[in-house]
């Protein structure tokens, strides 16, 4: 029994040995294949999640595009290497901070308050750099560099800056750039913008800034706990994408011509080619320095421009609307064709006044009356008694709207730029709804000769002469030519004229009023001072009333030359100076100086002594329409 217990317990202890060793040897497959699985299977992923969590993402910033004129040859806007200083707070010791801070602030220069300010004590473990200062100079950054153990913590990256070489009149056109605002960022956060990026705040600058803002690249570096850089070796860097070169439709020769042939006079210039849409120059006075928004005083000097009652941050080109006065009776000339509202060779006889209601409207060229004129003459001496007495007994005001929109106005013109405003073609409704008023016979008269609650914009009165000469189509205006790569200058994108609209007004009313624009010059209101002899344009005057006893808005829009044979030959020019300037009646002059400067390959200068004009300037103040 002994040996039989005996042998019992050996075989139950090599059972639970056994049991053992195989509980064991499970639990080690286990393990291995556990393993197995975290560090073949699974350990790239974690590998991928560890270094997630360590690794620290730099933006390199990508420099802007540069933008061309037409010529693609000088650009108007390019970067400038700048730079900019980080402190990395925690790698500045504490006994060492207030003399860092000092000698930074001598050398940059800069007060220590504000680098404080930038770094507060809740800063000071961390080991982030934080941009303190920008547009440092490279001279600054090696007298620091040369010196960098007396500079613990400090170091610094590319930060290039926009420098606008064309100032001036460029201004409106080129836009500026800035710091995106946190109202922004909202909006724009998943195209990838993000707090400190710069973008375009105006002009071609914002309209374009996908084009132009390029694609920033990204360094990644791994960190310890308390997020100092290690291994320095595994850094990752993905270079940044240039911006796009862009070419622009405009002239740089003509656009510096209608600067100063518009000189410090509030207004505008558009000349354009009807045939394409193309903008060769727009002019708005006062203008700004775009430069000036860069600087230290960037803010102060836009809250400046801002509070400014001149308003120069406005491109009045497309922002600001005006009374079209009697250019808006090219477009009462179609009305009166295509409705054979009165046969265009019958006189009506202008004594200076007409009694309408219980007012007396007065011609506003010739207050003794211009006598019996046809349409022909009425539209060359802008006679008001002709247009008032058509639209009263002959047309009435809904061929006037229709006709008013026919050409353009009251829409917006598409043009690529930001901000376009839409003027006002004013109808019955259109004053019911807005003054709870109806609509009076004086209102019909009024809007016949461009005057009451019609308003345009100088880019939509170059659309109206487009019409024109197109005979019947206007296409869409635009300031973007072309896109480029910024190395190799490869053409990427070129702008196709994009018909805006069109009109059914027939060949024959075009060519009647082409004459009759013509008859403007050689027998009408601007026949001393636009009978060019470089070329023959053909336009219409007109000043507007705004309730001032002494000034008026001038205005000039035309197209040239005349007698063109191929109509991409052609150049519209649109002018209009307001009433804040002091009276001469300048729009006309100004434009004869383009056309002269654009035809003959002149300065501003040589235009003004070929046409004689430093003489007879004088001559023109005090002259109406």
């Amino acid at each position: 029994m002994t040996e039989i217990h005996s042998q019992m317990e050996t075989n139950s202890s090599l059972f639970r040995m056994r049991a053992l060793l195989v509980m064991f040897v499970f639990v080690l497959i286990v393990f291995g294949i556990r393993l197995f699985m975290l560090q073949i299977v699974m350990g790239g992923s974690f590998r991928q999640r560890a270094q997630k969590v360590s690794q620290r993402m730099t933006e390199i910033p990508a420099q802007r595009g540069e933008i061309f004129d037409r010529n693609y040859n000088v650009p108007l806007v390019l970067n400038i290497d700048s730079f900019a200083i980080d402190i990395i707070p925690a790698e500045i010791k504490a006994d060492r901070r207030e003399e860092v801070f000092q000698r930074l602030s001598a050398i940059i220069p800069m007060p220590i308050e504000e680098i404080k300010r930038k770094i507060p004590a809740s800063y000071y473990h961390l080991y982030q750099p934080i941009e303190i200062k920008t547009q440092v100079p490279y001279e600054t950054i090696v007298r620091i560099s040369e010196r960098i153990d007396e500079f613990p913590g400090v170091a610094w990256h590319d930060k290039p800056i926009r420098n606008y070489v064309e100032g001036g009149s460029f201004s409106h056109l080129i836009g500026y750039v800035g710091d995106i605002t946190r109202e922004e960022l909202q909006v724009l956060y998943n195209k990838g913008y993000q707090a400190g990026s710069i973008i375009g705040k105006s002009g071609v600058e914002k309209e374009y800034d996908s084009l132009l803002r390029g694609k920033n690249g990204k360094q990644y570096r791994t960190v310890d706990v308390k997020g100092r850089s290690i291994l320095e070796s595994e850094l990752i860097i993905e270079e940044p994408e240039l911006g796009k070169n862009l070419v622009l439709t405009i002239d740089r020769s003509i656009q510096l011509l209608c600067e100063k042939a518009l000189g410090e006079r509030m207004g505008a210039v558009v000349v354009s080619k009807p045939a394409t849409g193309e903008i060769l120059a727009m002019v708005s006075y006062p203008w700004y320095s775009a430069n000036a928004f860069s600087g230290e005083n960037g803010n102060r000097e836009y809250v400046k421009l801002l509070n400014d009652p001149n308003n120069p941050l406005i491109n009045r080109a497309i922002q600001s609307k005006y009374p079209p006065a009697s250019t808006f009776k090219i477009v009462m000339t179609a009305a009166i064709l295509e409705e054979h509202a009165i046969a265009p060779e019958k006189t009506i006889d202008c004594k200076g006044e007409i009694n309408y209601g219980e007012r007396i409207f007065r011609c506003w060229i010739r207050r003794p009356g211009h006598g019996p004129l046809n349409l022909r003459g009425a539209l060359a001496q802008s006679c008001d008694v002709y247009f008032w007495t058509v639209a009263k007994d002959n047309l009435g005001i809904e061929p006037i709207v229709q006709f008013s929109k026919d050409f353009g106005f009251g829409v917006a013109t598409g043009i690529d730029l930001p901000g376009e405003i839409t003027g006002e073609v004013p109808t019955p409704q259109w004053k019911e709804r807005r003054f709870h008023e109806k609509w009076l016979g004086g209102d019909t008269l009024n809007m016949s000769i461009g005057q009451g609650y019609t308003t345009v914009t100088p880019l939509q009165m170059a659309n109206m002469v487009a019409m024109v000469v197109n005979e019947g189509i206007i296409y869409k205006p635009y300031i973007l030519k072309e896109v480029r790569e910024a190395v190799s200058g490869a053409l990427i994108k070129q702008r196709i004229p994009e018909i805006l609209m069109r009109n059914s007004v027939s060949e024959n009313t075009y060519s009647t009023i082409k004459s009759d624009m013509r008859a403007v010059i050689t027998e009408g209101t601007a026949k001393e001072v636009l009978n060019l002899k470089t070329v023959q344009i053909a336009g219409k005057t007109g000043t507007a009333e705004v309730g001032l006893a002494d000034r008026w808005h001038s205005w000039f829009t035309s197209y040239g030359p005349y007698n063109y044979q191929d109509v991409n030959d052609v150049v519209s020019v649109s002018v209009v100076v307001e009433a804040t300037n002091e009276w001469e009646w300048w729009a006309p002059f100004a434009t004869s100086i383009i056309y002269q400067g654009i035809f003959a390959q002149e300065s501003y200068e040589e235009a003004v002594r070929s046409l004689g004009l430093q003489y007879r300037m004088k001559s023109a103040v005090g002259r109406r329409e």
